[in-house]
């Protein structure tokens, strides 16, 4: 009882040397020679190694390790495996209550808190949570009835290491990650959605990325692409800070410091929402106004793509629509490259104000993957930033034992 073990039976205690407590354990008759992945009962095949210690919860300030025969069983699927024990997962060295509280300290505290806590090494922390994470997984089906989903990539680790990450807008919850941002990788996920399933994605969110836009329009085909209004924004303030620093250059080829220096520190002026401004940006603005109008009329233009998506569906193609109109006349050379942008990907831009969908869960999501990273003080393997990202946020964390 105080260990928390079922279907076990124990055969002795004891104290060694060094103050550990040392619990000698065996399966129940029922339990024996099982395959660790099917279950089925199985031929024996031999002892194996002998015996073997799992670690166990602490029992006060004691270590307490269980301590049993690991004998090896052939099944007729898996072949040649060690037999599997109630109280452990397959290839694991501690008991399934002791890695089921890792997890969760993991989830809730920093990996640092949790080796030292818990009295282990810092990478064992990662594993466990990958184990415990694929079990969980084995539980629950995460893909299925998926209609809206969101796509971007997150960067890990430098280097260019980065994860591609698929939420479920409905829920708001992470359902997929892996190592990867290119098309490999999203068909990856598509082909582990299955054919049926994909007939069933009603609407996706992503940038204009074509790795994502093109393998969800082959695998998904009653799919709507709606471009992220994040990415289309960034491209119009882009265009305005490339407006800008022409501008400011021009000014001082030209001889003209004064311009150039009231435009010395008007990145942020422009950049802020009028209702943001400060009253020195404010100044800064409209000073901008008197001196140079080719800058002020790039300020605008971008101000009014943001307006598009603060109004309704049918007012916002209408503005949309004279968006167009404007930025292709404007002769800013930056603007009328964001306005051919958005032309070629009218119908998907479109699609995102029509269904009111962006990829904010997606991004908020990013935001919960960099604060494990960081943490956790960064993570050697991808896949210990996969295995917490999936307990934390597709919902998939182990109660604490006995709770």
């Amino acid at each position: 009882m105080l260990l928390g073990l079922q279907r076990v039976v124990i055969e002795e205690v004891q104290f060694e040397q060094d103050g550990e407590l040392v619990v000698s354990v065996r399966p129940r008759a029922g339990e024996r020679d099982r395959c660790p992945h099917c279950r089925r009962r199985c031929a024996g095949y031999d002892q194996g190694e002998g015996r073997r210690r799992w670690r166990a919860l602490d029992l006060g300030t004691s270590f307490c390790l269980l301590e049993a025969w690991a004998p090896r069983v052939r099944c007729k699927r898996h072949g040649v495996v060690v037999a599997a024990v109630p109280w452990a997962r397959h290839d694991a060295r501690f008991t399934r209550s002791f890695e089921d509280q890792v997890a969760w300290l993991a989830v809730n505290t920093s990996q640092t808190a949790v080796s030292e806590l818990m009295r282990i090494a810092w990478r064992s922390v990662g594993w466990i949570c990958q184990r415990v994470m694929v079990e969980q997984s084995a539980k629950r089906d995460l893909l299925a009835g998926l209609q809206r989903l969101g796509f971007d990539e997150i960067s890990v680790r430098k280097g260019q290491r980065y994860l591609t990450v698929v939420v479920d807008h409905d829920t708001g919850k992470l359902v997929w990650a892996h190592p990867g941002r290119d098309r490999k990788t999203t068909e990856k996920f598509l082909n582990l959605l299955g054919k049926d399933r994909c007939q069933l994605i009603k609407l996706v969110s992503c940038d204009d990325a074509e790795w994502i836009t093109r393998p969800v329009a082959e695998h998904c085909p009653n799919a709507v692409i709606c471009l992220d209004p994040f990415h289309i924004v960034k491209a119009a303030t882009d265009a305005l800070d490339k407006v800008r620093r022409e501008v400011w250059n021009d000014a001082r080829r030209q001889g003209q410091q004064q311009l150039a220096r009231e435009l010395k520190g008007a990145r942020f002026a422009l950049w802020k929402n009028p209702e943001n401004l400060t009253e020195r940006q404010a100044l800064k603005l409209a000073r901008i106004q008197q001196l140079n109008h080719r800058l002020y009329r790039a300020y605008l233009l971008c101000q009014q793509l943001r307006q598009i998506y603060r109004v309704g569906a049918e007012h916002a193609l209408l503005l949309l629509e004279a968006w167009l109109k404007w930025a292709r006349r404007s002769r800013l050379q930056p603007f009328v490259k964001v306005a051919r942008r958005i032309t070629e990907q009218r119908e998907r831009v479109e699609a995102a104000i029509t269904n009111k969908l962006s990829n904010a869960a997606v991004e908020q999501i990013n935001t919960q993957i960099r604060l494990i990273t960081r943490r956790g003080f960064g993570y050697h393997s991808p896949w210990a930033v996969i295995a917490l990202a999936m307990l934390s946020l597709g919902g998939l964390c182990p109660p604490l034992p006995g709770r």
